[in-house]
């Protein structure tokens, strides 16, 4: 185990060595590691699942997609070898909070999907430590219109990109699947040339409404802010209409792409879900639920829930791909 922890530590560090050294603020309490701790407290059988590139696959780290003066946004970009086709491509959010977490922590998944013939890429976004709501949303619609503007190159086929989003990031890539096609404030400046819309969406225990009956987000304890409401900026009655804002639930349109939704045994990370699909249905939108029984918040992280998971995602995205 401690072998396989110095490979992962030894991969991040090369995929990070091109990076400035940091001068924004970072939470790095959610990792791979810490998440194994707790996890495996509950769930000893569990196994983490490390990223390792085959040699098929072509590795481009830290690419900038989008400057704030001097802070670079960063996006590692994962691609067969083989270039001849454009290819689907599939956009990872990772969770944490929307306080901690690394796109480092999507690199299993990414590389999956490179190996299937997928372009794929997992981005960097700010963080409630440096920037609140909306910057994270603005920084994955930037990063969306970088992949388009950068489709020659890359070899991305611009009108089948998927993204997919784990907890914060499923909430995340929800919403901006959700924008499709709207007047949505929250949009990017960078590349006004290019649409940041998507073609499906696959939501991994990512909330779709942060003011709902099966919502635990806002529990603040004395001293200790929630999540939620350390991204806000305030509590769901101090910032009402931002809490209302960022959920997905609110936005649904007839532009809302095709939607996966994968759960774990918790109904608080899917508040909204069933509501939506509602919706969904009304519209003519398909949609498809898969649940894991007895599993903790973060499954795909952990063998034995990686690989149902990225079978349910391989058929979802052949059916609409």
């Amino acid at each position: 185990m401690n072998i396989r922890f110095v490979v992962l530590f030894l991969f991040i560090a090369v995929i990070c060595k091109a990076r400035e050294p940091d001068v924004f603020p970072r939470d790095t309490s959610f990792t791979l590691y810490s998440a194994f701790q707790k996890e495996r407290k509950t769930y000893p059988f569990i196994q983490a699942i490390y990223p390792v590139v085959p040699p098929t696959i072509e590795v481009m780290p830290d690419l900038v997609y989008a400057k704030y003066g001097e802070r670079e946004m960063h996006i590692d970009v994962y691609s067969p070898k083989n270039k001849k086709l454009d290819r689907p491509t599939l956009l990872f959010v990772f969770g944490g909070g929307w306080q901690s977490g690394n796109k480092i922590m999507e690199a299993p998944m990414a590389i999956h999907f490179a190996e299937l013939g997928y372009a794929t890429a997992t981005v960097e976004y700010r963080l409630s430590p440096e920037a609140l709501y909306p910057a994270a949303v603005f920084d994955i619609k930037t990063a969306i219109r970088w992949l388009r503007k950068n489709a020659q190159q890359l070899h991305i086929d611009t009108e089948k990109i998927a993204i997919s989003g784990t907890s914060a990031g499923g909430q995340l890539a929800a919403l901006v699947a959700a924008t499709n096609c709207s007047d949505f404030s929250i949009d990017s400046t960078f590349y006004p040339e290019y649409s940041s819309d998507v073609q499906a969406l696959i939501d991994i225990d990512g909330v779709l409404a942060f003011i709902h009956p099966e919502s635990g987000e806002g529990a603040d304890q004395p001293g200790k802010p929630s999540a939620a409401t350390n991204w806000f900026g305030g509590n769901n009655e101090e910032k009402t209409a931002l809490w209302n804002e960022a959920s997905a639930l609110n936005h649904v349109n007839k532009n809302m792409p095709p939607v996966l939704f994968i759960n774990s045994q918790h109904p608080r990370f899917h508040a909204g879900r069933d509501d939506m699909i509602e919706i969904l249905d009304s519209l003519g939108i398909y949609s498809e639920v898969h649940t894991l029984p007895n599993t903790p918040h973060p499954f795909w992280l952990f063998d034995p829930w990686f690989d149902p998971t990225v079978n349910w995602m391989e058929q979802f995205l052949e059916k609409h791909f």
